[in-house]
């Protein structure tokens, strides 16, 4: 994302494209074998709560 389209964003918005972005690279960890299932679930779990997250359908 370019740095004007990302000055754009409300904090909401940026706030869930760090989420977002932090999720997908647990899931290339998890994809390479580089965590488990169990701390890919714990680490998205506690990502989820942290940022406020949990009301999402992903």
């Amino acid at each position: 994302m370019e740095q004007a389209e990302w000055e754009q964003l409300s904090p909401e918005q940026k706030k869930m494209n760090l989420y977002l972005e932090q999720k997908k690279t647990l899931e290339a960890f998890l994809v390479r074998g580089a965590i488990s299932k169990a701390q890919f679930d714990k680490s998205l779990g506690d990502l989820t709560v942290k940022m406020g997250m949990t009301g999402l359908d992903e």
